[in-house]
């Protein structure tokens, strides 16, 4: 068990030793790495709060008709009606003309003085009806039945449908993770690369050393072990780095853009603290597989005696 755990402690504390011995290399390694972790990160953060944009909307309201002005209770009532028998359609709520005014002089508050020539009847909101749907897919199958309805059509002003804005949101979705997964893979790569060269300056110093370990028995991966460990610990380096770093640029970010969201659209960003346990997952992966593989490809020349 003591031999065991001396051997053990050789191979880290050469390791480390290792990390130091080629600053200028490891500094280039560990600076590729952080720019490919922060690329990732950012990446994974964006896609993370678009997907929870999306589910807002699917809990919001996905159509909202607006009809004429001067239209009876009963022609009201009809439409309310109408509406509720369309298959996929989950809940109808009504919004008088006089409550449309009251709610935008809420929602407005900062510019109060824009309604003090409205009167409850005499301004430009219109009565609306707010739709939501059963599956949150069917939004513009559900505004094309009420577009084209004989039933509806003298009776509508016109039909918002967040069908619009999910299709916009989900293609940008597509385009953030086309664009950073092609950036990852190529910066993984390079990262790659440049740990192994790192390591492979360290390993051709001790070439000799090598060659004498292997000829008295020494097994590959005893050799190979301080090189691992020597990766590893950029790796994790790297990590703590990246997440620091990523957490106060998601800061600035959350700052300048959660308040125009949600005064603008009514969506919330994410909290760092949301996404965080994802992007650390990622982080170690991508940290110690990084470091693990360019170790192993910077020792497979030199462990052929």
């Amino acid at each position: 068990m003591i031999v065991n755990y001396n051997i053990l402690s050789y191979l880290i504390g050469e390791g480390f030793k290792n990390v130091f011995k080629n600053k200028k290399s490891t500094f280039a390694a560990l600076m590729i790495m952080f720019v490919t972790m922060i690329t990732v990160g950012l990446g994974l953060a964006g896609a993370q709060n678009i997907s929870s944009i999306l589910g807002q909307l699917e809990q919001g309201v996905p159509i909202t008709l607006f009809v004429k002005d001067g239209l009876k209770d009963s022609e009201l009532a009809n439409i309310e009606e109408y509406i509720k028998s369309i298959e996929s359609v989950n809940s109808v709520t009504f919004t008088s003309k006089s409550q449309a005014l009251i709610d935008a002089k809420e929602k407005l508050a900062d510019s109060a003085d824009l309604f003090y020539t409205y009167t409850e009847n005499n301004h430009p909101f219109k009565a609306s009806y707010a739709i939501t749907l059963t599956n949150i897919n069917e939004s513009a199958k559900v505004a094309d039945i009420l577009s084209n309805s004989e039933i509806l059509k003298n009776n509508i002003e016109k039909i918002n449908s967040s069908d619009v804005v999910m299709n916009g949101l989900n293609r940008i979705d597509r385009g953030i993770k086309i664009v950073f997964i092609g950036m990852g893979i190529l910066l993984v790569v390079v990262s790659t690369v440049i740990i192994s060269n790192t390591i492979k300056l360290t390993v051709h110093a001790r070439r000799r050393e090598i060659s004498i370990m292997k000829y008295v028995g020494a097994t590959n991966n005893f050799i190979r072990a301080p090189f691992i460990v020597e990766g590893v610990v950029i790796g994790v380096i790297a990590i703590a780095l990246s997440i620091l770093s990523l957490g106060g640029i998601y800061h600035l970010i959350y700052n300048a853009c959660n308040n125009i969201l949600m005064s603008n659209f009514n969506f919330k960003m994410l909290q760092f603290n949301e996404i965080f346990q994802n992007i650390l997952i990622v982080y170690i992966i991508l940290g110690i597989g990084i470091g693990v593989i360019g170790s192993i490809l910077s020792m497979k020349k030199y462990l052929k005696v």
